[in-house]
């Protein structure tokens, strides 16, 4: 990296996994890629700041009986970004659990991951993408051979490179496999309803404007806005599920309420 590279907390965040031993790396993971990408992947580091990252522990739920040791992970990684010199604060201590919570609320020696709902088609597609990654990895690792036998070039910019995207790849495969293996897949047959529910496409119009948008409701892991997918527990989300065709909702929105009425159901 040159002098005037931004590092990304993605940048950070895959050195920090790859440098795991396996059985850290599998619990370690999906917490930590979690945290980063409630920040944004690409955002600079410097943008992590003791309020953000205060704010991070009030959005676990409580409920879950792992919150603890979900929050010992972060740390974990906040600890080492620290003790790496790439943070002059130690931002681990402003991680605190949230009050009614302690270490020993954790109920048994539960080891089963958190369920992840996933629609049939986001499951195809992570398959998908898992099996193109697995594929690709070879490739990576035969430029990262490659480049290192070029002893003669002095920062070696191309190993570098490589190895950051092997990195980068290693990171989706673990994170991909612990996805599918906690996903539970929504059986839209089920839930054959008239009320909105997860996998279903929606047509909303504004009110006030008459605008309308298209949406499908679909798991937290799959979401993609370019595409119209929003998560069932995204604003929006949260408003229309469990309602009927024809109700109106309010969504909270930096400039106050909106209301939309829900003018499509369809599976």
């Amino acid at each position: 990296m040159t002098e005037n590279h931004i590092v990304s907390l993605g940048e950070v965040v895959t050195n920090y996994v790859s440098g795991l031993a396996d059985e850290a790396k599998e619990a370690a993971q999906p917490e930590v890629f979690k945290f980063v990408r409630w920040f944004g992947w690409d955002r600079p580091l410097s943008d992590l700041i003791p309020s953000k990252v205060a704010d991070y522990a009030d959005r676990l739920s409580l409920s879950d009986s792992d919150y603890m040791k979900k929050l010992e992970l972060v740390r974990a990684f906040l600890t080492w970004v620290k003790n790496k010199g790439l943070c002059k604060t130690n931002l681990a201590v402003h991680l605190k659990p949230k009050k009614g919570k302690t270490k020993s609320s954790s109920k048994g020696n539960s080891t089963q991951p958190e369920r992840v709902p996933v629609t049939a088609e986001g499951y195809v597609k992570l398959q998908g993408e898992l099996e193109g990654l697995k594929q690709k990895r070879p490739q990576v690792i035969e430029e990262i051979t490659k480049a290192a036998s070029d002893k003669d070039f002095r920062e070696n910019a191309p190993l570098e490179a490589a190895r950051e995207q092997h990195g980068i790849i290693e990171g989706r495969i673990r994170e991909i496999e612990a996805i599918l293996k906690a996903a539970d897949i929504v059986d839209q047959q089920k839930n054959l309803t008239v009320k909105v529910c997860l996998g279903d496409n929606i047509v909303l119009v504004e009110v006030a404007t008459g605008e309308e948008m298209h949406y499908k409701i679909v798991g937290p892991r799959e979401t993609d806005p370019s595409k119209g997918k929003i998560s069932g527990v995204s604003p929006v989300g949260k408003a229309v599920v469990g309602k009927r065709e024809g109700e109106v909702v309010e969504v909270m929105a930096p400039i106050g309420k909106i209301s939309y009425q829900i003018k499509l159901i369809k599976r």
